[in-house]
Parts: C-alpha cells; sequence; structure tokens
C-alpha cells in the first residue's frame, strides 16, 4: 500500500502544473551525444513546468537540451511576444506507429533552468488561454439559420423576336455597262418585232383565180366533140 501511496503523490507532483492547449513555435537545441542539434517544431501543450511537441526525430530521454518558446503577448498589454528561452531535460520521446508525417516523435521536455519572471510569465499565459477555452465551451451556440426559401421561378417570357437581319449594302459595280438605247430607238425595235409577230401568225390569201366565162367553156367543148 505504501507503495501505492507513494506512486500518486509521484504523479501529483508530476502533474501539479496547469496545462494549457497552445501552438508556439519553438525550437530544441540538443547536444552532440543527444542526436541531432536542432529541431524546430511546434508546441501541443504547455505548463509552468515543461512542455510537448511534436519532433522530426529521436531524442534520447534524460539528454540535456537548450529550449527556445515564442511566448504571445496577452491582450492588454504594450509589451510584444517573447523569446523564453530555458534549459531542458528530455522526459520522454516515443515514436508514434504507422505515422508517415515529417514530426513521428512525440516528444515531452521539462524546464530545468527556469527564472521566476520567465516561469510566472508562462503561469499567466496558461492560466488566460485556459480562461478562453473555458469560455468558449460555455458559450451557447448560435441557432443554425433557417435555409432561405428559393425563389419561385419567374414564368417563362415568350421567345423575343429576333431582328430581322440587316441588308447588306449593294455595291456598285465597277464595270462598264451598255449605253441605254434612246426612246426613238426603242420604238423603231417594238415596231419591228409587232411586224415579225404578225408574219408569223398571219395566214397566207388564197390564190385569186380567173373567173371563166360560159362562152369559152362551151366553145372548149365543142371543139372536143368534133
Amino acid at each position: 500500500m505504501a507503495v501505492k501511496k507513494r506512486s500518486a503523490r509521484t504523479g501529483r507532483e508530476r502533474r501539479g502544473s496547469e496545462r494549457a492547449d497552445a501552438k508556439l513555435s519553438m525550437r530544441v537545441e540538443a547536444g552532440i551525444a543527444a542526436g541531432p542539434s536542432q529541431i524546430v517544431t511546434e508546441s501541443q501543450n504547455i505548463s509552468a513546468s515543461g512542455i510537448y511537441c511534436l519532433a522530426s526525430h529521436y531524442l534520447a530521454p534524460l539528454s540535456k537540451v537548450q529550449l527556445t518558446i515564442v511566448l504571445p503577448s496577452l491582450p492588454g498589454r504594450r509589451d510584444a511576444q517573447e523569446l523564453v528561452k530555458c534549459e531542458g531535460i528530455v522526459v520522454r520521446c516515443s515514436q508514434r506507429p504507422g505515422d508517415k508525417s515529417p514530426t513521428p516523435y512525440e516528444l515531452a521536455c521539462m524546464f530545468s533552468g527556469l527564472d521566476r519572471e520567465l516561469r510566472s510569465r508562462v503561469e499567466e499565459f496558461v492560466t488566460w488561454r485556459n480562461l478562453q477555452a473555458l469560455r468558449a465551451a460555455l458559450a451557447p451556440e448560435k441557432p443554425e439559420a433557417a435555409p432561405k426559401p428559393r425563389p419561385q421561378s419567374a414564368p417563362v417570357k415568350a421567345a423575343a423576336k429576333k431582328p430581322a437581319p440587316r441588308k447588306k449594302p449593294v455595291r456598285k459595280s465597277t464595270k462598264l455597262s451598255a449605253p441605254k438605247p434612246s426612246s426613238k430607238r426603242k420604238a423603231a425595235e417594238k415596231k419591228v418585232a409587232k411586224q415579225k409577230v404578225a408574219k408569223q401568225t398571219s395566214k397566207p390569201a388564197p390564190k385569186k383565180t380567173a373567173a371563166v366565162s360560159r362562152s369559152k367553156v362551151r366553145k372548149a367543148a365543142g371543139k372536143k366533140r368534133r
């Protein structure tokens, strides 16, 4: 039973600091013995005792690192964002199974050289961040806006008459035209044409037979009898 009580106490001590979910730009610089020298990443949560982030490669636990964190300014203050620089110790570094992202390792570091002033700034930021998250959780959900009624389709209008195609302007030909005949010439040509038509349609007059007198006929008949 005594062992369980000790483990509970150590767990409370480790998680005594209040944490806040925050994505802060940060840099982890490790020694040569720990692996690659520098990791540029983004935090997942932070507290006054340590920070948790995602790393691109493995760092051995209990190795010493240098931490640089960009802490934003709180609303209502004139000071700009602040760089928090301190020493840290790698508490945990584990790889997520099946993760193919550029940062597949979960890295947890504990602050070991954070002075009081910077620690109070971190605590203040964590408190403000948690209050913001609590307000967002307690805020009443906005009712979903009712869908706007669809406008009724207007009656189909009669098809507009297509405008008549514009007549293309007639271009005057540049060819030389024969001179128009005069009125007298026209009349003469009409007269000639009428005469031709009359000759074609008129029937030939029967030939006149000369009238033969009876006396001549009788004389001729008498001569034949003789």
